[in-house]
């Protein structure tokens, strides 16, 4: 594996490389980083070239100036940027959680650039019926954080979404690169809920600009989410554009949790659009 360093504009970016074959680039969560994916990475890159990130201000990605609000077209520029200096080619391009609205965005605004986008429980409570009730949870959940400090709100946040992530490991009990990412998830954690929450729980896509490229476009739900707020955006929005929504292994985090599991799902996917 290696790591580099790319340039755009107001910050540095970092990101690692590893393995060889398609390019597959990974955008984490909200306040996830390139290390996020080391589980699912390790199982793919002795077939795909996995491409990992820290979002602008997190982690090893430093900002210009001053930490300011997240913005998804933000990000999703710089997930276009990354992927020019990269390669030619279109590329593949998994997105979790927050990072699934990166992606949702990078597909609308740049088809050309994605070969096809695993978007896994983009957490687009603005889609939904009963989006006014979802924005005060929001709300609710921001207040705590400025009240009562992050523990508080991280509380209610999960309790808002059903409780639909399972439990972090024990830092104490990992390995030495498991456990720096944990730090530093740590602290990206008040980040994400001053700068990041609120917007991009907002975010409503572009449906007319999806509809015409959905055939590059996999709606990924976790198969132990059924019922629970995050599985809920990703079947609205396939609604709009005509597809349905694929479950893939675990729960919001499946990803890290069932990672053997939904890295072969994700082979699985590419591997078939690859024979196309």
């Amino acid at each position: 594996m290696r790591s580099e360093r790319l340039r755009v504009p107001g910050a540095n970016l970092y990101y690692e490389v590893r393995g060889s074959g398609p390019l597959v680039l990974f955008i984490p969560g909200g306040g996830g980083d390139a290390a996020s994916v080391d589980p699912i990475a390790e199982v793919l890159e002795d077939r795909f070239t996995v491409v990992s990130l820290d979002p602008r201000g997190y982690s090893r990605s430093v900002l210009d100036g001053a930490q300011e609000t997240q913005r998804v077209e933000t990000q999703s520029d710089d997930v276009f940027r990354l992927l020019n200096h990269l390669t030619d080619e279109p590329a593949l391009v998994v997105g979790g959680s927050s990072g699934a609205i990166v992606g949702l965005d990078l597909l609308a605004r740049h088809p050309d650039r994605v070969a096809r986008l695993v978007a896994h429980e983009p957490p687009c409570f603005a889609v939904l019926p009963d989006a006014a009730e979802q924005r005060a949870m929001i709300e609710e959940v921001y207040t705590l954080f400025r009240t009562e400090g992050l523990a508080a709100a991280s509380a209610r946040f999960l309790a808002g979404i059903g409780n639909a992530m399972k439990p972090a490991p024990e830092v104490a009990e990992l390995p030495p690169r498991t456990a720096e990412m944990w730090t530093r998830l740590m602290a990206n954690g008040p980040l994400m809920m001053e700068y990041e929450l609120r917007e991009f729980t907002s975010y409503i896509p572009d449906y007319a600009a999806l509809s015409a490229v959905a055939d590059r476009l996999v709606l990924a739900v976790g198969r132990e989410t059924r019922g629970c707020l995050p599985y809920r955006p990703a079947v609205e929005i396939a609604e709009r554009i005509g597809i349905e929504v694929t479950e893939f292994p675990g729960a919001h985090n499946g990803m890290r949790t069932e990672a053997a599991e939904f890295a072969a799902q994700l082979a699985e996917t590419f591997a078939a659009h690859l024979r196309v």
